[in-house]
């Protein structure tokens, strides 16, 4: 599998704009999900840990009750990739939010 090419959370975020910039001063873009309660969040998780291997990508992320806070990146690229928007992208498309 080649290297995904990075094309950086800015480029991202101008197409998914309901995702922010990761604080700290890293190429990575976040979201925090919020969900009726416990059992729908993870679900949710469930959902995206399917695809996520699917795509053998995986989201950086913490749950704590009906919240999911996810933050995306591609190490191999040292930033964010297609990949990135792809996993975003179904994150929304199945969340609700």
């Amino acid at each position: 599998m080649s290297r995904p090419k990075k094309i950086g959370a800015e480029a991202a975020l101008a197409r998914l704009p309901t995702w922010a910039k990761a604080e700290g001063g890293r190429d990575a873009i976040c979201k925090t999900f919020r969900f009726k309660d416990f059992n729908a969040a993870f679900g949710f998780m469930t959902r995206v840990a399917i695809r996520a291997d699917q795509l053998d990508h995986h989201p950086e992320w913490f749950n704590v009750y009906n919240r999911v806070e996810v933050t995306l990146a591609t190490h191999d690229a040292d930033g964010v990739t297609e990949l990135d928007m792809t996993l975003a992208g179904f994150m929304d498309e199945i969340s609700g939010n």
